[in-house]
């Protein structure tokens, strides 16, 4: 297939370099001209992954009209607050009924809308066919051929066939889920369940706080799922428990990175600053919030993610406020 992969991140640059070795035609759009003179004169994406030779076969450009002429498939791995910019950006280029593919892990501010709905918003005239790929993948460990395995959440059947088939190889295995709405919602709300568990490391708190936070977490995360359109079981698969699992623990994690800094006591403004690249937890956490104000979802730890994050709270007193909330039944 031709893809044309649009951001030029690690993920998107690790997906590209995934794509282009099973044999695909990929061309990656590149926003900033600089990076783009630095991939073609070393062959690395030396801002966001330096250290690794990308696929020969990649085309690259800052150019949208060339990246994404007789694309089959136009796969969007941007910030998911830019992504609304990002297709109005490349509409005019894209024909009739395109392939839209999203990795970004996020919910929209002010909209609150999911990546599928700002694709439904933006792109709807054309009639687009949607697939949303989640799950616990850290882009370092995919660029280097590490077992990985995701989810594709595609309501069609035909075209999420396709695309199962071509992104999986040997190293990078993908399940296919008709339920977008759950494959979507997992892989925003577990960036703010990967800020508590930084947040509990960065007190010093053991692993009984990390697996405590990650259970209730995602019983969150199945709540408000539900109260949104998805199926509870979606949330037990790779994009709810796995992704969230991975990125609750593993070092690699720049949402946890956050939490763990301001556990610490670091300022968010400071920590934000010294990142090169976007933590979608910070943003993700007020959109989350926001839905469980509209959807009259309890949601315990991102209310208290969210007063950290937003309103200055104590770390320690979150805590101790979510540990003397009323007692109740787990199931409840």
């Amino acid at each position: 297939m031709r893809f044309a992969v649009i951001g030029a991140g690690s993920w998107g640059t690790a997906l590209a370099d995934l794509l282009a070795s099973s044999g695909h035609d990929v061309r990656l759009w590149v926003r900033e001209p600089s990076l783009l003179s630095a991939i073609r004169s070393t062959g690395e994406n030396t801002w966001y992954m330096p250290g690794v030779q990308l696929d020969p076969s990649i085309q690259y450009s800052v150019d949208a009209a060339h990246v994404l002429d007789g694309a089959e498939c136009c796969l969007f791995v941007v910030p998911s607050q830019f992504l609304r910019f990002s297709l109005g950006v490349m509409k005019t280029h894209l024909p009739k009924k395109p392939v839209i593919v999203t990795a970004s892990k996020g919910i929209e501010l002010g909209s609150l809308a999911t990546m599928s709905e700002v694709v439904e918003q933006t792109l709807g005239a054309l009639k687009p066919r949607f697939a949303m790929l989640s799950g616990p993948s850290f882009a370092y460990e995919v660029v280097r051929r590490m077992p990985t395995a995701v989810s594709l959440g595609c309501a069609g059947k035909k075209v999420g066939k396709e695309l199962q088939a071509a992104f999986s190889c040997g190293s990078f295995r993908v399940y296919l889920n008709e339920d977008v709405r759950g494959v979507e919602l997992g892989g925003a709300i577990k960036n703010v369940i990967a800020i508590a568990a930084g947040i509990s490391d960065g007190l010093g708190f053991g692993s009984n706080a990390r697996a405590a936070l990650i259970t209730r977490g995602l019983a969150e995360m199945t709540r408000l799922g539900v109260a949104m359109g998805a199926k509870a079981h979606t949330f037990m698969g790779l994009s709810g428990m796995g992704d969230l699992v991975l990125t609750c623990t593993g070092e690699l994690s720049r949402n946890r990175q956050v939490g763990l800094r301001l556990g610490k006591g670091q300022k968010l403004l400071e920590i934000l600053e010294s990142m090169k690249m976007v933590a979608e937890g910070v943003k993700t956490t007020e959109a989350v919030y926001q839905l469980g104000q509209r959807h009259a979802i309890d949601l315990p730890i991102t209310t208290m993610v969210y007063r950290v994050l937003n309103e200055n709270k104590d770390a320690s007193e979150a805590v101790r406020e979510l540990m003397s909330r009323a007692l109740k039944d787990e199931t409840s």
